[in-house]
């Protein structure tokens, strides 16, 4: 049996979703003490919930602990099916946080996940679902993996009412190691549900105005709906690098546009080859692929940092971390 103390590094949700995917992949009990300690409200959420739920029907999985708040988990996997599936994580829970837990254990499924997803798309401490849609998957594809996220409708804050359907099937996956390109144009996204169709022009605008004051063409699609929740977001990409940015009540749709920018200028403007969010995802992966991968991060966060201690938990030390010339590099040990 593997043991975590689920304080440690970042300390959130991020090591339980980690380690009971990797529970799943590897067929080895788990037990994660300190679930979540040092938050206002430590233990399980309900989000984490409904992860551990989940892995735990597709594998058969003995579980211990498995209620809201607690601070200790037991989780003893048998196997991985796959299969038609429906989940409504409730009000706004984020259904890319609950896809974390899930995509690397489906992968190495014997059969096709067919899961439907009702939650949060677009919430704060949360990538949203099109930084799934646009950067993570393609680069998984390249990978080798056949994920498909299709998003029907929006949840924001605190309603949720989001809704996606997601496939994927058993993927063998292959190394990675995406080059720094030049970037002449960058794509985006502005949307927003149940408000003015000027709210998402002007964050497009605000956006794009100051993309180009660093002589960044810009060309984002906007997207205005009717949906449970009320909400707008802006999401901005180019290769594997993005900013986004949440609407909040009070906060002018300009001030959304221009966060979402800065975000991603700081990344363009470093010798990276993915951006900071991209990294901690992708190492779940690189850890399961063939041959080598290696990535270039502008520094290493605690996300991060926490990703790679709870992979090698189960794997050992498969990683390399070298600081060179202002990037962070992260190789993968070829097998």
């Amino acid at each position: 049996m593997i043991e975590i103390d689920g304080s440690r590094g970042e300390g959130g949700g991020q090591i339980i979703r980690t380690a009971i995917t990797f529970a799943a992949v590897t067929d080895t009990p788990v037990k994660i003490t300190n679930i979540r300690i040092k938050r206002p409200r430590p233990g399980l959420a309900q989000q984490h919930l409904k992860g551990v739920e989940f892995l735990k029907k597709i594998t058969d999985a003995e579980v211990e602990g498995l209620k809201l708040a607690s601070k200790e988990l037991l989780f003893r996997p048998h196997g991985i099916k796959g299969g038609k599936f429906e989940v409504n994580i409730q009000t706004a829970g984020s259904v890319s946080l609950f896809l974390q837990s899930i995509i690397p254990a489906a992968l190495k499924s014997s059969e096709k996940l067919e899961i439907s997803i009702r939650g949060g798309t677009d919430v704060k401490w949360a990538p949203p679902i099109d930084f799934l849609r646009f950067l993570l998957l393609p680069i998984l594809r390249e990978m080798g993996a056949d994920i498909r996220i299709e998003l029907l409708k929006r949840g924001y804050y605190p309603e949720g009412g989001g809704l996606i359907n997601v496939t994927i099937n058993p993927s063998k996956l292959k190394g990675i190691m995406p080059e720094k390109g030049r970037i002449d144009l960058v794509r985006g996204i502005s949307h927003a549900s149940n408000l003015p169709q000027h709210v998402v022009r002007r964050q497009a605008k605000s956006a794009s105005e100051k993309l180009l004051e660093g002589g960044i063409d810009a060309v984002i699609d906007l997207e205005t709906r009717r949906e449970l929740s009320t909400g707008s977001g802006i999401l901005l990409y180019a290769g594997y690098k993005s900013g986004s940015a949440l609407g909040e009540r009070g906060k002018r749709a300009e001030l959304v546009g221009v966060e979402a920018a800065d975000k991603l200028l700081a990344e363009l403007g470093a010798a990276s080859t993915v951006d900071i969010y991209l990294a901690d995802q992708l190492i779940p992966f690189m850890a399961l692929a063939d041959g080598r991968s290696e990535i270039k991060v502008r520094e290493m966060t605690q996300h991060l940092r926490t990703n790679i201690a709870v992979v090698e938990a189960f794997l050992g030390t498969i990683f390399r971390i070298e600081a060179h010339e202002g990037v962070v590099n992260i190789s993968r040990k070829e097998l």
